[in-house]
């Protein structure tokens, strides 16, 4: 089969399409002929090294986070798909895979693509899509009458972010470019701030919790826009302890390298009344099946930027990380596609 390997850690040639064998659905795990993946910003951040500290994959290893495919073959165990099936995924942590022309997959990790969705679509759904609702509903307990900050509303996870918090009954503020208005404001977002022109520090206040996308100078002023008992919760700031345990379910040693990483974030939100929280996202087919529902019931659009073949997925990449796109960019296993 065809797949995007990663050869060393490093810039873009560090890894390449290359065949590979095909592998083989164990007890409990499922075949997936894959028809789309989505590119996200943890793909190249696993690339060039970035997460060594938190995982170290063998290599060569097939890159790709999450996908939509067609139920192939099943192991031994799994009862809940049969073979045909269309199924959408993110993969488990350890693993990677995606971005192939098969996929094997814990059971527990799958679930029916929503019957709305074509291949594209669907397959940019379930990490951005799970880490929206798990930061806004289980981290930050969104509520009706909430009010919550996300900047950078108009990237992959945030399109998803403003329209699961208006789900949730939340308040939504934003930022976004000119280019960008149009499209927050047609998934729910109340308030826009142009950031190419406004300092978002001057015009929000009061926020119950700010989902933070952006990190670096943006997650320094937001402690400021969260009222003395909030809640910031980062995907792109540094992780804190809590992440260790929690999401990573890793002992005292990382965190401890997490508590000195973030003792800045830690101290700017202890100085400010609220607290710090860095997200790491895990996989679960049964949260997945309900962004399906909510997608199927018209109360959630994935948003598509573009739409590459898979033997440009080097050039998905190179767009990707130009820091621009609108919603998710996605690869089509071309040969395969309908």
């Amino acid at each position: 089969m065809r797949a995007f390997v990663l050869k060393k850690y490093g810039g873009p040639d560090a890894a390449e399409i290359r065949e590979m064998p095909r592998p083989l659905p164990q007890a409990h795990e499922v075949l997936v002929r894959v028809r789309a993946a989505s590119l996200n910003p943890v793909d190249y951040k696993i690339r060039k090294g970035m997460l060594k500290a938190v995982q170290r994959y063998k290599l060569p290893a097939v890159m790709g986070n999450d996908f939509a495919g067609v139920v192939e073959a099943l192991g031994d165990g799994v009862t809940r798909f049969a073979v045909g099936d269309r199924v959408f995924a993110r993969v488990a942590k350890d693993a990677l895979g995606a971005f192939a022309d098969d996929a094997v997959i814990p059971d527990d990790l799958l679930a029916p693509m929503p019957a709305s969705l074509d291949f594209e679509s669907a397959a940019s759904v379930p990490l951005a899509g799970l880490t929206a609702l798990q930061a806004l509903r289980d981290e930050l307990h969104l509520k009706p009458g909430s009010r919550v900050f996300i900047p950078g509303g108009a990237g992959g996870v945030g399109t998803f972010a403003i329209q699961i918090a208006k789900w949730l009954g939340a308040e939504v503020i934003t930022t976004a470019s000119p280019r960008g208005k149009a499209l927050v404001e047609r998934l729910g977002a109340d308030v826009v701030i142009d950031y190419t022109t406004q300092a978002f520090e001057d015009h929000v206040r009061g926020m119950d919790g700010v989902f933070d996308l952006l990190g670096g100078e943006t997650l320094k002023k937001v402690f400021g826009v969260v009222k003395p008992g909030g809640k910031v919760v980062s995907i792109a700031g540094l992780p804190e302890p809590v992440t260790a345990r929690k999401d990573l379910g890793r002992g005292a040693l990382l965190a401890t390298l997490f508590w000195f990483a973030s003792y800045g974030s830690r101290a700017e939100a202890r100085k400010r009344g609220v607290t710090y929280r860095y997200l790491f996202m895990h996989p679960s087919g049964a949260e997945l099946a309900e962004l399906g529902q909510l997608i199927d019931a018209g109360k959630l659009e994935p948003v598509i930027d573009r739409v590459f073949p898979f033997s440009e997925i080097k050039r998905a990449f190179a767009y990707l990380e130009g820091g621009h796109a609108k919603g998710k960019v996605v690869v089509r296993m071309d040969e395969h596609s309908a």
